[in-house]
């Protein structure tokens, strides 16, 4: 395992638990692929340019794209935070606000996470 990778709060579960079968499939691959490959390709994970150290997990099912924002702890623990489904070509600044606030939440109450 390259990787370990948990649930912040409820941000991610309640995303999550909102998909369908066949959407939250894809979303168990794709989190598999980032605990368990060394280099992930681009097209699942990416840095966002500016955020200060907020990664975008991309997962597509037919023609719908969702995206989940996640960041690190330490050098091996990927913290999953806020989800939502793409409609526009550009992400929404509201949502990486909402990822960096909850990047900030993280880090001044570490350890209240769950494991997902």
């Amino acid at each position: 395992m390259e990787r370990k990778v948990i649930a912040y709060k409820n941000y991610f579960l309640d995303f999550y638990k909102a998909q369908n079968d066949t959407v939250q499939r894809k979303i168990e691959w794709t989190l598999k692929l980032i605990e368990t490959t060394y280099k992930v390709p681009e097209k699942y994970f990416k840095h966002i340019t500016g955020s200060n150290g907020i990664y975008e997990i991309r997962v597509e099912v037919g023609s719908n794209i969702y995206r989940i924002f996640s960041f690190f702890d330490k050098m091996n623990l990927v913290v999953l935070g806020n989800g939502f489904q793409k409609k526009t070509q550009k992400t929404p600044k509201n949502e990486i606000e909402k990822a960096i606030k909850i990047k900030e939440e993280y880090e001044q109450g570490k350890g209240n996470y769950n494991f997902r």
